[in-house]
């Protein structure tokens, strides 16, 4: 079936299942390296019970790391993993990585960031980082406040139970994209609702 047959079959589950909405956006972050930290240790962990508390004591104990500057200055003397209280070798070492790149890339605050994310190749830049997806690429958007859809099982487990199985990353976003069309909401608030419906987050 084409993009917009999924689209409408998915409109219609999200409107019997979630309802007409509103569904406000997530928001994200404006410190820098809790955008960097959230994105580089969500995948396939409990969010509300096990990232979303680190992310928030980041902030409080390296409050100076609200930029990309600032976070590289503390990682350069202190061990992440310690202050997350998350012992994670490659997820620290994704979070390196994606503060370097930013910053070799003069990206430094949330701003930077949200322009910065507009162009084709410097999404294709992050992608170089190992660990890092697709999906990551658009959560992180979605974290300085872009209007994006990270599909992730949650998602994909959705659209499943719309009649929509298989299908690649890049073919399931679409659908959920024209889905927040149809219905007329936010992309990101439209795939916060029904990850917080699948995940059963309070």
């Amino acid at each position: 079936m084409t993009t917009h047959t999924h689209a409408q079959l998915l409109a219609a589950h999200i409107r019997a299942v979630l309802g007409d909405g509103p569904f406000p956006a997530p928001g994200g972050w404006s410190h820098m390296g809790a955008v960097i930290c959230d994105a580089s240790f969500q995948a396939r962990r409990n969010y509300a019970a096990t990232i979303r508390p680190r992310i928030i004591r980041l902030q409080t104990a390296w409050p100076d790391a609200d930029t990309v500057r600032g976070f590289r200055v503390r990682l350069a003397t202190e061990d992440l993993a310690a202050v997350m209280n998350f012992n994670a070798p490659r997820r620290v070492a994704i979070a390196h990585h994606i503060a370097d790149l930013l910053a070799g890339c003069g990206v430094d605050t949330r701003d930077d960031l949200h322009t910065w994310l507009e162009a084709p190749d410097h999404r294709a830049a992050l992608r170089t980082v190992n660990g890092v997806g697709p999906k990551t690429v658009d959560y992180l958007g979605n974290l300085v406040g872009r209007s994006e859809v990270a599909v992730d099982t949650h998602l994909r487990a959705f659209a499943a139970q719309a009649g929509i199985v298989g299908g690649n990353y890049h073919h399931l976003r679409a659908v959920y994209e024209a889905a927040a069309t149809v219905l007329g909401h936010d992309r990101s608030g439209l795939e916060h609702a029904v990850w917080r419906h699948r995940s059963q987050a309070r």
